[in-house]
């Protein structure tokens, strides 16, 4: 019974916590628009600081009559604008309000309001959205967030209209102004490249922004500047050497790291110090010596210290919530700067526990740390010297096992490409991975619906395979299975191809595995060389596909599956007189191998050859203008003539 009684109960309750505001919305669909009016201004008066109030007129109604009266163009402009402040209002109280509000559509109709002549209306709208904007809860992708939408700003004259308050006497409505700069120019060449050519007052924007980064100026405002410079050079429309970024923008961003700067502060220089320089390996070696930023970063890892000059207990608990956000923006930097230089890699790896701490942030509890960590990893893995020494001395493969076992694709494609490198022949590291089984997961990776993983879990395979004793070769083929390893060889990723066949050509070198794996999978591997090649492929697909042919044709037993399949040959021979030399060398060094002298049947495979007619493509390729190809089919000739 309790159960039937709940229902009711809680409408009584309700109509009584409603009643008194029914009489508002009532009043907003009165014939007589100035009593419209007149009750819009008394719900204004009524909902002001009285969240109570406010969740009462959600809860009837009000906010849908509120939004048709605001769109109607029947309705005065003092009407339309007093509606905006009631709805700005509203969105003022909790998270509910403004989930009520976006359930109702609210941001398409005060976007709509942005195209009315009335300014005072605008603004009434401008101020409802930032509202309803600044709430968490609200979805940021409804605003103007890509590139679709910067270009629509663009269209309708952003650049030409906020460009002027750049030099505006408040400082407010200069550092909004250049907020919007920034955000308009993040990875937007055609809004950059109009930047570079706008003049405020006479002067070049980059200019106004070079003096907006002088150290006298507030810090938010030297960081933003730099920002917009720092993005306008990455969209192309700054070159890397130009001195507003390498004796300016590059020093300030530096300066935002040292530890008198505040946590958020020293995040977002290094964050975006850090992708200033990604592409560019002198500004990463510019970087390097300037104000000792690799010791410098040190620092974030022990923030707040025990003798943290922070008095302000508020602010120290701030930074102690926050301190993950520090080490997340230190490795970026350190990834990006040890992306390219052997010299920088060294000094990072060389800063105190530098690798401890790489390896202590694989295993933070925040994503965003842990892919932070993954990437500096990475960034350092492409140096042989590292590999040799600093990562077998911490045994970083474990934690990077320990990453790959269960994580975002994000994380995955970063620490598998760090396990790549990790799997390269001279890496010490080699073995402990063979050893720990790491075969089954990097197959499963080649199964993902991400090319990137796709990718990694291939290429991992074939640094894997290379100069790989029997044993591995085999249970990479018997793991990965001929019908996933054909998939691969059919894959619509150009990238995910020519690893696939570059672990088919690593698979197949020194002659037992090539004969061993060829009386086991030759008829399907033949079938996947035939479908390339005559298939729609790079020529890189291509040399790659006739250096497998080439290495079946070194086989003892595996050459009689190119002998004894004409087909085959009459491609080889197509591909011999091929107008890219690379296919002619691929294809030469193909039939060197088949006719090979000291080999058991080389006079019956020489003879059949000749009647094909391949001794006089080798006689005029003797005569080529490319030396190697030339050289290539003299040394073929000479078999004939020994």
């Amino acid at each position: 019974m309790a159960c039937l009684l709940e229902a009711p109960l809680r409408i009584s309750v309700l109509s009584e916590v409603t009643a008194t505001s029914r009489h508002y919305v009532d009043r907003l669909f009165d014939p007589d628009p100035q009593k419209v009016l007149q009750g819009v201004i008394d719900m204004k008066n009524a909902v002001i600081g009285n969240n109570k109030q406010k969740a009462n007129l959600i809860v009837l109604g009000a906010v849908p009559r509120l939004l048709y009266l605001l769109q109607q163009s029947s309705s005065s402009a003092e009407l339309r604008t007093e509606c905006a402040v009631v709805l700005g209002s509203l969105a003022m109280g909790t998270e509910n309000n403004i989930k009520s509000l976006v359930d109702c559509h609210i941001i398409p109709a005060l976007l709509q309001g942005l195209l009315c002549p009335d300014l005072i209306f605008i603004e009434a709208c401008l101020r409802c959205l930032r509202t309803v904007f600044i709430s968490p809860v609200t979805p940021v992708q409804l605003l103007y967030t890509t590139p679709e939408h910067q270009t629509v700003l663009f269209n309708h004259g952003a650049i030409q209209n906020i460009a002027p308050l750049l030099i505006s006497p408040s400082y407010k409505v200069r550092m909004q102004a250049l907020k919007c700069f920034s955000v308009l120019a993040y990875e937007n060449t055609q809004v950059s490249m109009t930047l570079v050519n706008v003049l405020v007052d006479g002067e070049l924007l980059s200019q106004v922004f070079v003096r907006m980064m002088q150290r006298d100026k507030p810090i938010e405002m030297q960081l933003t500047a730099a920002k917009c410079l720092t993005y306008m050079c990455r969209a192309g429309a700054i070159r890397t050497d130009d001195n507003c970024i390498v004796l300016k923008t590059l020093p300030c961003l530096v300066r935002m790291c040292s530890k008198e700067r505040l946590l958020e502060e020293r995040v977002e220089g290094a964050e975006t110090l850090a992708y200033l320089m990604e592409p560019d390996v002198e500004l990463q070696r510019i970087a390097s010596v300037t104000d000792h930023l690799v010791a410098m970063l040190a620092d974030y890892f022990k923030y707040p210290s025990s003798v943290s000059a922070i008095t302000d207990i508020k602010r120290l608990d701030h930074d102690l919530k926050h301190a993950h956000e520090l080490r997340q923006a230190a490795f970026k930097l350190y990834a990006s700067l040890g992306s390219n230089d052997e010299d920088i890699r060294k000094k990072i790896t060389e800063t105190e526990n530098m690798m401890d701490r790489i390896v202590s942030g694989l295993s933070e509890s925040s994503i965003k740390v842990r892919l932070a960590a993954v990437r500096c990893l990475h960034s350092l893995s492409r140096s042989v010297q590292q590999l040799r020494t600093s990562f077998h001395d911490h045994a970083v493969w474990k934690p990077l096992m320990k990453l790959l076992q269960n994580a975002p694709d994000e994380v995955l494609v970063m620490a598998s490409s760090t396990l790549c490198n990790l799997l390269l022949e001279f890496s010490p590291s080699k073995e402990p991975i063979l050893e720990s089984g790491v075969i089954e997961l990097l197959c499963s990776l080649t199964q993902s619906d991400s090319p990137a993983l796709r990718v990694n879990g291939i290429w991992a395979l074939m640094n894997m395979a290379f100069q790989a004793d029997q044993k591995v070769k085999v249970e990479i083929v018997r793991a990965l299975g001929t019908e996933q390893l054909f998939r691969l060889l059919s894959d619509p990723d150009t990238n995910v191809l020519m690893k696939t066949l570059g672990l088919l050509r690593n698979l197949l070198s020194t002659r037992p595995h090539i004969d061993q794996i060829m009386s086991s999978h030759g008829k399907q591997i033949m079938q996947a060389v035939t479908l390339i090649l005559e298939g729609e492929h790079s020529i890189e697909v291509k040399e790659q596909t006739l250096c497998i042919l080439a290495n079946i044709a070194d086989g003892n037993t595996a050459k009689e599956l190119i002998m004894t399949n004409d087909d085959m040959l009459q491609k080889i021979k197509y591909y011999m007189g091929h107008s890219n030399v690379k296919l002619q060398l691929a294809a030469t060094f193909c039939i060197s191998n088949l006719i090979w002298n000291e080999e058991e049947g080389s006079q019956e495979r020489q003879d059949k050859l000749r009647e094909l007619g391949f001794v006089d493509i080798l006689h005029k390729l003797t005569q080529a203008s490319d030396p190697s190809l030339c050289d290539r089919a003299k040394t073929a000739m000479q078999q004939y003539l020994a």
